[in-house]
C-alpha cells in the first residue's frame, strides 16, 4: 500500500464511521452472563467507576530535531589534513578481527577462502580513499577492475586511528564472497553517495541470500567508532554468525570490552538504501546512533534491530517493508530512552514494530504501521512505554499488541480494519518457554491507558484486556464496527461492557478498570 492508498482507505473507513458513529452505541451487545466459578471470580475481582481526567492529559512528546542529520553535516565531520598507512597484516592478534579467527573453526573460514595464513588490509594512522588504496595494493588483494568499480578479496580494517571514506569517486565497492571480504571499523569510516555491495565472483553479480550459514561480507563498527553512512546503497551483506548480520554497530564483547575500555559506538545513518541483508541494521551497546530517512526493503530476518542495552538512538522517516522472516522494526533488551517515530513499516513477514525484552522509556510516534502479516505494534515485556499518535492499519492481525508489560500509555492511536483486535493486552506464562528467564526477566502482568484516538473497524472487538492490574480509558472513539450488533469488548472488558460503555460514551467519562485486591492493598 503507497501513501496514496493508506489515505485512500483512511477516508472511506472515515465515511463509513460517520455512517455507523449514528447507531454504533445504539446496539451494543449486552455483557454476557457469567457462567463459571473462574468467570464469576473474575467478574467479580474487578470494578469500573469514573476517573479524573487531569492526570491523564498529556501535553504531545518532544521529539528531537532531526534536521541537522544531513550528508552535508556528514561531509564536514572528515578531517583529510593526515594521510593514511596502509598494510596488509596476518589477521591473528588483531584485536579488531579476534571475534572472527578465535579457534581452529572460526580460523578454518578464512584458511579456506585465502588459502593461506589468514590476511587483511589495514587503514592506519590518518585518512585514506579508494584511490589511495588501489595505488598502494597488489591487485590480487585490492583492485579497480572499470572505472569507480572496485574489488576488494581481503577483509579491509580501518584501524583505531584511521579514517576510511568510500566517496562519490567510488561507483561500486566490492566485497568478494568467494575470497572472504569484509569491512570493519575500529575508527572512523565514512561512505557517501555510493554503492557497497556483497560481490559472487563466480556469477559476477550480488551475493543474494541463498541460506543462513553461507557466508556473505558484511560491515562491522566496533566500540569506540564512529561511523557515517549517507546516500549510498548496500546490499547483499550478512549471515547468521555473531557480529556478521549485516551493517552492524557494536561494543566489543564483554571480555574485551573491560580490557579496551572502549567508549560505546555511535554514528549516522541517513538517506540510504539497504536491501538483500541477513539484517538491515544491528547494534549493540551503542548510544546516540541516528538511522535517518533510509528505505530497508527485502531484507531477510529483520530491516531495523537495535539490541542489548543501546540507547538514545533516533529511528525517524525511515521505509521499512518487505522483511521475509521476522519484523520490519524491533528493539530488544534493554534498549530503553530512544525516539522511533515518522517511520513507515508494511508488508513485513511478522509485525510492523516489537518493542521487546525490558525496552523502556521509549517514545514510539506518529508511524504508520499497515498490511504486516501479523501485528501492527507489539510490545513484550517492555514496561513503561509512550505510544503517540501512531496508525496502526490493515494488519492481519492485532493492531496493537501488549503483553506482559504495565504502564503502557496509548495516546491519540489510530487502529483501523485490523484483522482481530484494536489494542489487545495480554499475560502469558513464559517460565516453561526457551527464553532465559535469568538473562530476560518478565512479570506477567499488563496495565494500559488509553487516551484518544480511534479504535475502528477491527474484526475482533476494538479492545480486549486478558487480566490487567488496571486500564484507564477516556477520549477513545470506537466506530464503525464490523458486526452488525455493535461495540463488543472481549477479555475482562467483555464482562463490564455496559458499565464502561456508559461512562466512555453516554457520560464522556475516564474510566477506571481496576482490580479490588489492588484497591485493597492501597487503602492498607
Amino acid at each position: 500500500m503507497n501513501h496514496q492508498a493508506l489515505k485512500g482507505s483512511i477516508s472511506l473507513l472515515a465515511g463509513a464511521m460517520l455512517l455507523a458513529s449514528t447507531v454504533a452505541f445504539a446496539s451494543v451487545e449486552p455483557a454476557k452472563p457469567v457462567t463459571t466459578a473462574k468467570e464469576l471470580q473474575q467478574a467479580k475481582t474487578y470494578t469500573v467507576s469514573s476517573a479524573p481526567t487531569a492526570p491523564l492529559e498529556l501535553a504531545t512528546p518532544t521529539l528531537p530535531d532531526v534536521s541537522g542529520y544531513t550528508a552535508e553535516a556528514i561531509a564536514k565531520k572528515i578531517v583529510r589534513s593526515k594521510a593514511g598507512k596502509i598494510s596488509v597484516r596476518r589477521m591473528m592478534q588483531e584485536d579488531a578481527l579476534k571475534d572472527f579467527i578465535g579457534g581452529d573453526n572460526k580460523m578454518a573460514e578464512w584458511v579456506v577462502r585465502q588459502h593461506g595464513i589468514p590476511q587483511a588490509i589495514f587503514v592506519d594512522d590518518g585518512y585514506m580513499n579508494l584511490k589511495d588504496l588501489a595505488k598502494k595494493l597488489p591487485k590480487q588483494y585490492f583492485s579497480e577492475t572499470s572505472p569507480g568499480v572496485f574489488l576488494a578479496k581481503l577483509p579491509i580494517v580501518v584501524g583505531r586511528h584511521g579514517i576510511l571514506e568510500i566517496d562519490r569517486q567510488t561507483q561500486e565497492l566490492r566485497l568478494s564472497q568467494e575470497a572472504g571480504s569484509f569491512l570493519v571499523n575500529d575508527g572512523q569510516l565514512f561512505v557517501r553517495d555510493t554503492k557497497i555491495t556483497g560481490w559472487r565472483e563466480k556469477d559476477n553479480g550480488p551475493a543474494t541470500f541463498n541460506s543462513p550459514k553461507e557466508f556473505r561480507p558484511f560491515l562491522l563498527a566496533w566500540g569506540g567508532t564512529e561511523t557515517y553512512i549517507a546516500n549510498s546503497k548496500i546490499a547483499s551483506f550478512g549471515y547468521a554468525n555473531s557480529k556478521s548480520y549485516g551493517v552492524s554497530i557494536s561494543q566489543y564483547t564483554p571480555n574485551m570490552a573491560k580490557v579496551l575500555k572502549r567508549p560505546e559506538p555511535t554514528g549516522w545513518i541517513v538517506g540510504s538504501e539497504f536491501s538483500d541483508m541477513w539484517y538491515g541494521f544491528y547494534c549493540y551497546e551503542t548510544r546516540d546512533f541516528v538511522v535517518k530517512g533510509n528505505t530497508y526493503k527485502d531484507n531477510i530476518v529483520y530491516g531495523i534491530d537495535p539490541h542489548d542495552r543501546s540507547h538514545g538512538l533516533i529511528i525517524a522517516d525511515n521505509t521499512v517493508y518487505g522483511t521475509k522472516k521476522k519484523h520490519g522494526i524491533i528493539i530488544s533488551r534493554e534498549v530503553n530512552d530512544s525516539f522511533i517515530f515518522n517511520n513507515r513499516s508494511y508488508d513485513n513477514h511478522l509485525s510492523g514494530l516489537v518493542i521487546d525484552r525490558n525496552s523502556v522509556n521509549n517514545i514510539i510516534a506518529h508511524n504508520e504501521i499497515y498490511q504486516n502479516h501479523t501485528d501492527g505494534i507489539t510490545l513484550y515485556e517492555s514496561a513503561d512505554n509512550l505510544l503517540w499518535g501512531n496508525k496502526v492499519i490493515s494488519n492481519r492481525r492485532h493492531g496493537i499488541r501488549i503483553r506482559n508489560s504495565v504502564n503502557i500509555r496509548l495516546y491519540e492511536n489510530v487502529a483501523m480494519a485490523n484483522g482481530l483486535t484494536g489494542v489487545y493486552g495480554h499475560i502469558k506464562d513464559l517460565t516453561d518457554t526457551d527464553r532465559d528467564i535469568k538473562l530476560d526477566p518478565f512479570d506477567a502482568q499488563v496495565s494500559l491507558i488509553v487516551v484518544g484516538g480511534e479504535l475502528a473497524a477491527n474484526g475482533s472487538g476494538p479492545l480486549s484486556i486478558d487480566s490487567p492490574l488496571s486500564v484507564e480509558l477516556y477520549r477513545v472513539s470506537m466506530l464503525a464496527p464490523t458486526k452488525s450488533s455493535g461495540i463488543s469488548f472481549t477479555g475482562i472488558l467483555g464482562e463490564r461492557q455496559d458499565e464502561i460503555l456508559d461512562l466512555l460514551v453516554r457520560q464522556q467519562k475516564a474510566v477506571l478498570i481496576d482490580p479490588v485486591e489492588r484497591q485493597t492493598e492501597m487503602q492498607d
